[in-house]
């Protein structure tokens, strides 16, 4: 009867410390993986660019001369980043490629409001730049395993893109307009 006990009392041991913690490999997969402190500001530096969020603050639009307008369309970078990510595959058994890209942008709104407080810029007006971007691209997608094949598709992304800016309102006064567009611009 003795053993029998001993055998018990081992087997309680034995799964006590599993379930402390004492044992690493008790989370099977789940198991932590210790990560260096410069891994998560690489992500951050990697996937959040520092402009993507910022308004920018232009000179103030100025009396007798045209609106300005949106000429800035946006970039290449800007129309991959906003569009769908590509799904993950299993490298040499299923992958998918976007090859031959092509992007078209087409300015949607060009519009400025009315003079109005922005709280940390002061009186401004709203410009409205909408971009309509057009990608049209080939999509492939490749197995490997069990069999080589591939399959092309031509494709069509379509995104909206704002590119929305502050103009600065200084009054209708054309010295003090112009003395801020100097001051600005610095010529």
């Amino acid at each position: 009867m003795s053993w029998i006990r001993r055998k018990l009392w081992v087997l309680a041991v034995g799964v006590l410390a599993g379930a402390s913690g004492c044992n690493p490999f008790t989370l099977g997969f789940l198991t932590p993986i210790p990560v260096q402190p410069w891994v998560a500001e690489r992500m951050d530096q990697k996937f959040n660019h520092q402009n993507d969020g910022r308004v920018p603050i232009m000179p103030p639009v100025r009396e007798g001369f045209p609106p300005p307008i949106c000429e800035d369309a946006p970039s290449d970078q800007e129309v991959l980043r906003a569009m769908p990510r590509v799904p993950r595959g299993v490298p040499g058994v299923f992958e998918t490629f976007r090859d031959d890209i092509v992007i078209v942008t087409n300015r949607l709104v060009d519009k400025i409001d009315p003079p109005r407080f922005f709280p940390l810029v002061g009186q401004a007006q709203l410009h409205h730049c909408h971009w309509e971007c057009v990608v049209y691209y080939t999509e492939l997608v490749q197995s490997d395993y069990p069999f080589p094949t591939y399959r092309k598709k031509q494709r069509v992304q379509v995104i909206y893109i704002d590119k929305d800016h502050l103009h600065l309102y200084v009054g209708s006064d054309p010295a003090t307009q112009k003395q801020i567009t100097q001051d600005l611009t610095r010529y």
